[in-house]
């Protein structure tokens, strides 16, 4: 073979590969989600073949951060609109694609097996309960939110010294299945995912509606195929599947 159709042969490859790499749509997506979306993609791949999903599950805050710096993400779902507000002041969102897909609630859990009986945020001061896991209300949406109910309850002072802070909610999840808390915040649909280590206790309310905004991501390598990620969530197809995970309707 001549140096030159080496280089022919060579350049195609690349191209090749290139192209293969440009088809992924990678998703960076609040921790809460994980179950669903992995459920989601065979769906969307079948839908849309050639192209693969390529997930990053984290806490909303710690993705948004990966995104300022640059991160190579072409959709971006958070558990709340504080960060997807952030993302958006700092122009890291294509224009108009924002749109909210799903809504959540904050329950209190505990172990399923020789948990508490608490009936209300007061009953998390009783003497048996000594560790409450909590998502850092600096870093995490679920955080946030137990936070301000418990700040609105008068509570926040009492349960704070109890407090196991995670990095994000699934930690939170993974502490009370464990027995490592008596008790915990987390979205409703974290307690379903784990309903034979966890039970739920009862529903906090919040002041805001724990509502999730979907985006693509500015600088994305697949734009295209991050509208048609969204456009999938947004589907009866796409909302069947997080309905099966105890997400509710925008």
């Amino acid at each position: 073979m001549t140096v030159a159709r080496r280089g022919a042969v060579l350049t195609l490859a690349l191209m090749a590969a290139g192209f293969a790499h440009a088809a992924d749509v990678t998703v960076s997506a609040a921790a809460s989600l994980t179950n669903a979306f992995k459920e989601l993609a065979p769906a969307f791949e079948s839908a849309h073949p050639g192209t693969k999903l390529q997930f990053n599950f984290a806490a909303s805050d710690a993705l948004l951060a990966q995104i300022a710096k640059g991160a190579p993400v072409d959709v971006f779902a958070s558990a709340d609109q504080e960060t997807m507000d952030k993302a958006q002041q700092q122009k890291l969102l294509v224009d108009g694609t924002r749109r909210n897909f799903v809504s959540n609630a904050l329950v209190v859990i505990t172990p399923a097996e020789g948990g508490q009986s608490l009936k209300a945020l007061a009953d998390l001061q009783q003497p048996g309960v000594k560790r409450v896991a909590i998502g850092k209300p600096e870093g995490v949406p679920a955080g946030r939110y137990t936070k301000s109910a418990l700040e609105k309850a008068n509570l926040w002072a009492a349960v704070e010294p109890k407090a196991v802070f995670a990095q994000n909610v699934r930690q939170a999840l993974d502490y009370v299945s464990r027995g490592e808390a008596e008790a915990g915040f987390v979205y409703a649909t974290d307690a379903f995912v784990l309903k034979d280590k966890v039970k739920i206790l009862f529903s906090v309310p919040t002041e805001t509606p724990i509502s999730y905004p979907i985006a693509v991501v500015n600088g994305g390598q697949n734009a295209d195929g991050g509208k048609q990620f969204l456009a999938f969530v947004a589907s009866p197809a796409g909302q069947a599947v997080l309905a099966k995970y105890g997400f509710q309707k925008p």
